[in-house]
């Protein structure tokens, strides 16, 4: 594996935990907005209660994607950071305004329904910006001058069909996996009203997030033949993705284990989702090689000095060994510590 190649495999799997986690994240806030009325099902308490410790670690990814992105590819980061002007700035915009006003749902009392649905929109509408980035990257929509001048045609953009599909399928996969956690979250903390509430929701968009995901490959055939004959090469993965999404799904209606009462196995759901997931970002992520921006930015032409890169790779390392730890304690506490979630429950009676 050459050291560019090893770069953009580190900077794909940051760009997958941040997609993860983050419309897990997103959607959660989404949901708050949506059920902040029925208080009978402590939808929005579960909702709540999953944002307060994560948004903060979600945007730590973040960080991290925008610094790899800049370090090991700075030609990249440079057509990158000019034709993403726009749409780069709505997103940092919308994210400023959603921590903000995250944070002040939770001291101004008096106004937390509006602070809610606003944190909630911005929330849905971010997913939908960030994955444009994606489109943009399969060709047709930068202008390359001569000068070295580079414009994005946001006309050419806003009327392809593969970028609504692109948009349509973040939306729709941020209320997806959003629902499935929080699904999984509430069976954890014992809100079986909350539970059957996202399970619902689960079941409903899970297929339409299938659907989604269909129309994105019909629009690449049409748009970018080029990235649609090499994700065909690993049909086989993607065939294997769809079955482990089946799996997924059956995992929510099947009686659950050790307790008749309640259907459904959402952890098992979780667990099989995001593989499922993995599998197809992986065939995109190959298909996509060598291209950063098809057809002028590749991997080796964008990529930094090796020397350069060694001396980040090896701070990356570093940096993970040091991290995974503290995301492993954090993860068993917040999803597996009864200690942690009785006292959560304690706290919204008392």
């Amino acid at each position: 594996m050459t050291d560019a190649l090893t770069a953009i495999t580190v900077l794909w799997g940051f760009v997958f935990i941040y997609a993860v986690m983050a419309t897990m994240d997103f959607g959660a806030g989404f949901w708050s907005m949506v059920y902040i009325n029925k208080t009978k099902t402590k939808a929005t308490n579960i909702a709540n209660r999953y944002l307060s410790p994560t948004w903060e670690v979600t945007n730590t990814f973040i960080v991290a994607l925008v610094v790899a992105v800049y370090s090991m590819f700075p030609k990249a980061a440079y057509t990158l950071g000019t034709v993403l002007l726009i749409p780069g700035s709505m997103i940092l915009l919308l994210l400023s305004v959603r921590s903000a006003f995250l944070v002040f749902s939770n001291i101004a009392e008096d106004y937390r329904k509006v602070l809610t649905y606003i944190s909630g929109i911005c929330g849905i509408l971010i997913p939908g910006l960030l994955i444009s980035v994606l489109p943009i990257t399969h060709g047709g929509f930068v202008d390359f001058a001569a000068d070295g001048s580079q414009n994005l045609n946001l006309v050419r953009l806003f009327s392809s069909p593969n970028e609504y599909a692109f948009i349509g399928f973040a939306v729709s996969s941020t209320l997806f996996l959003s629902s499935l956690l929080l699904a999984d979250y509430s069976k954890a903390s014992d809100e079986i009203a909350a539970y059957y509430v996202y399970r619902r929701d689960a079941l409903i968009l899970g297929p339409i997030s299938l659907v989604m995901a269909f129309s994105i490959m019909l629009t690449l055939r049409n748009e970018a033949q080029w990235i649609f004959t090499k994700m065909m090469e690993d049909l086989n993965i993607l065939v294997a993705s769809v079955v482990m999404f089946i799996i997924g799904g059956l995992a929510l209606v099947v009686p659950s284990i050790g307790k008749k009462k309640l259907r459904g196995m959402p952890r098992l759901a979780v667990i099989m989702i995001t593989l499922q997931y993995l599998a197809a970002s992986y065939v995109y992520g190959k298909a996509h090689l060598p291209y950063i921006v098809y057809p002028e930015v590749t991997i080796q032409s964008a990529f930094t000095d090796p020397n350069s890169f060694r001396a980040l790779f090896t701070t990356y390392i570093v940096g993970f060994l040091i991290l995974f730890p503290g995301f492993v304690y954090f993860w068993s506490l917040f999803m597996q510590d009864k200690r942690y979630l009785r006292q959560k429950k304690v706290k919204e009676h008392s």
